[in-house]
């Protein structure tokens, strides 16, 4: 048996035929269930004492709560890295890690078809305000209140965070024929722009008809989208967020849409999940989906093998494969 152990917390549904497979070149250990009490006692108990990484998730957060300064203070000293399943990660505290000399690796490439798939159904139910007709009918009213929706064609889709997501969301829009224009920290190499416009980040809220949020959620982008902003945005703006649900001030985002100023809203993330803003959930305005953007059978197998190949990666190479860009800088 292998003197380096791997810990899995919570479990892995699609691939765990892959996950035992690893059993040749690592001990395998496991957090299936319990507090993150239970867990920290464990940590101090000398029970990870030979674990070299560590394979967690959004979807098990709940068991260990964030893998903040506090938690990434008693992990085992042999700890090297953390495979993380999921896009987002802000739930790790990243410079603590770089602290500890402990590399994280997410899985960014595995989520970006699914994701921008439903940013876009969000996208042309938003325009259409499909939600109406849609609640109309089951409630045997057939059309209801419904109001003459409206055409992507033509209109100017503003993509803020041109990332693998954003990048998707853009080669489906221009097949409904709409202009694509995004901003970034910095621009694109010309090859991944596929055509798109680097504009400003002004320019992107004052000209956008469609304005869609594709970045990470961090201290510098956290309500990165409030009422200053909105009050820059064309009057009738349509907004979809699938990233984060803190990227926007969601109380300013009800003030824009009862002002008018925003026309509609896709929203697949809120800021306090599973708790959404009264004035979204009541407002017929707003397409709403219980973050779902990653919730295919596909996609969540391919992020499990993601994770899987960056833990061999680790163990066997001592590198990640896809390594958060705050510690590739």
């Amino acid at each position: 048996m292998s003197s380096q152990a791997a810990l899995l917390i919570g479990e892995v549904k699609h691939a765990r035929k892959e996950w035992e497979e690893l059993s040749s070149l690592l001990t395998l250990k496991e957090f299936p269930s319990g507090t993150r009490e239970e867990f920290i006692q464990n940590c101090k108990s000398g029970q990870y004492d030979d674990v070299v990484v560590i394979y967690r998730s959004n979807a098990f957060n709940k068991l260990t709560g964030n893998f903040d300064a506090e938690l990434i203070s008693v992990l085992p000293q042999s700890l090297r890295y953390i495979c993380h399943n999921g896009a987002g990660y802000d739930n790790i505290d990243v410079s603590a890690c770089s602290e500890r000399k402990i590399s994280v690796s997410s899985t960014p490439i595995a989520v970006n078809n699914a994701t921008a798939d439903v940013g876009i159904f969000l996208m042309i139910g938003a325009l259409r305000q499909a939600y109406v007709p849609q609640t109309a009918l089951r409630e045997g009213k057939w059309l209801g209140q419904s109001t003459l929706g409206h055409d992507p064609r033509g209109k100017i889709l503003g993509i803020l965070g041109m990332g693998g997501i954003g990048r998707e969301m853009a080669a489906r829009a221009k097949a409904f024929g709409m202009k694509i224009q995004y901003h970034n920290r910095s621009r694109l190499p010309t090859e991944l722009e596929g055509g798109a416009t680097y504009v400003s980040f002004d320019e992107l809220l004052a000209s956008s008809d469609v304005f869609s949020l594709n970045l990470a959620l961090n201290a510098s982008t956290r309500h990165i989208i409030g009422a200053s902003e909105f009050g820059k945005m064309k009057d009738g703006v349509v907004i979809v967020n699938t990233a984060r649900g803190a990227l926007i001030d969601e109380k300013a985002l009800v003030a824009a849409i009862d002002s008018g100023k925003v026309r509609s809203a896709g929203l697949d993330v809120y800021e306090k999940e599973p708790e959404i803003e009264p004035g979204l959930v009541n407002n017929p305005r707003v397409m709403l989906l219980p973050h779902i953007g990653t919730m295919t059978f596909e996609t969540q197998k391919e992020m499990e093998i993601l994770v899987l190949d960056n833990l061999k990666s680790a163990v066997q190479k001592d590198e990640l494969l896809t390594q958060v860009p705050e510690q590739k800088r």
